[in-house]
């Protein structure tokens, strides 16, 4: 058997010391830490091993481990970066063209950043009086009561309020509704200044180079961060060859892979992906990787909280 554990990482800062000590993220005290269990438990494989141990036989490490970083924040390039070029370990990192393309904050991010500034009873409390405006303004939109029955289910991360917030934002209602909610309340609470917040926030071109001369991976996190799964065939063909058309040169189009924003997928998503060359998708199935029996298209990833010192033990 070829046994895998990949692990998906977000924010990794010196949370108390930043501007924004709520968002959910790993501290980088604590980052340290878990590279140090690592080395002791584990070896780490990078993503070139990983395709070669599907493709080509070849056989990985015993405890292979690969570690993954999702969405482009600059904690990649400032505080990961160093520590994994520095012992020499390659890891897989993707972000959103539109960041690059567009110099935008991502409505996901807007999201995280309101729910670190501004308690989730204040946001939910505003987002009931733009979900009324909405609904004056012609959009169809479930009442309040049917939304939050549908939508306000905890899970291992978060709170049922804190998952309706999201859930309401992210993908709930209609794309434009959505938008604009989020990005009223992201002025109101968090900045007015969307340029400034996207150099503070994200990596750029030039940082995301550096790395790859340095052996890291990069592979595809779509254009505009969308729940693949919710997307017709002629909108995500669109989403992916933008992504992949603002990665040239940084992503091999001949021989790619995907990370899928909020590991969503569908089968004829797959298959296009195959056709225009993705070798390998990671998805967000916690569970360790068996090279023999799953499809290259759906390796799992644990997270960063299943290891330690954030959990007692996996």
């Amino acid at each position: 058997m070829k046994k895998l554990e990949v692990v998906m990482y977000h924010y990794v800062r010196d949370l108390k010391n930043s501007r924004y000590p709520n968002i959910k993220g790993l501290d980088l005290k604590l980052f340290r830490q878990q590279i140090a269990y690592f080395e002791k438990h584990y070896t780490f494989v990078g993503m070139q091993e990983v395709l070669d141990a599907f493709y080509l036989g070849k056989k990985l490490p015993d405890n292979a481990i690969l570690l993954s970083f999702d969405d482009g924040y600059i904690d990649h390039y400032t505080n990961v970066f160093p520590i994994l070029a520095n012992k020499g370990i390659s890891a897989l990192f993707s972000m959103p063209g539109k960041i690059i393309k567009e110099g935008k904050v991502l409505d996901v991010n807007k999201i995280h950043f309101l729910l670190a500034s501004v308690p989730v009873a204040k946001i939910k409390e505003r987002l009931y009086i733009k979900l009324a405006e909405c609904r004056k303004e012609g959009f169809t939109i479930k009442s309040d009561e049917e939304l939050y029955e549908e939508l306000a289910i905890s899970n291992r991360y978060d709170d049922a309020d804190t998952v309706f917030v999201k859930r309401v934002l992210q993908n709930a209602i209609d794309e434009r509704a959505r938008n604009k909610i989020v990005s009223d309340l992201f002025r109101e609470f968090v900045t007015e200044n969307e340029a400034a917040f996207v150099s503070e926030l994200y990596m750029n071109m030039s940082q995301i180079k550096t790395m790859k001369k340095y052996n890291m991976y990069f592979g595809l996190h779509g254009y505009e961060h969308y729940w693949f799964d919710r997307l017709t065939e002629d909108e995500y063909k669109k989403d992916i060859n933008a992504a992949l058309d603002v990665f040239e040169g940084v992503i091999d189009r001949n021989n790619w892979v995907f990370c899928y924003p909020y590991g969503a997928t569908q089968e004829k998503l797959l298959s296009y992906c195959k056709s225009i060359h993705c070798v390998a998708g990671v998805t967000t199935e916690p569970r360790v990787a068996d090279l023999d029996k799953d499809d290259p298209m759906l390796i799992p990833r644990f997270d960063t909280n299943d290891y330690p010192p954030k959990s007692k033990g996996k």
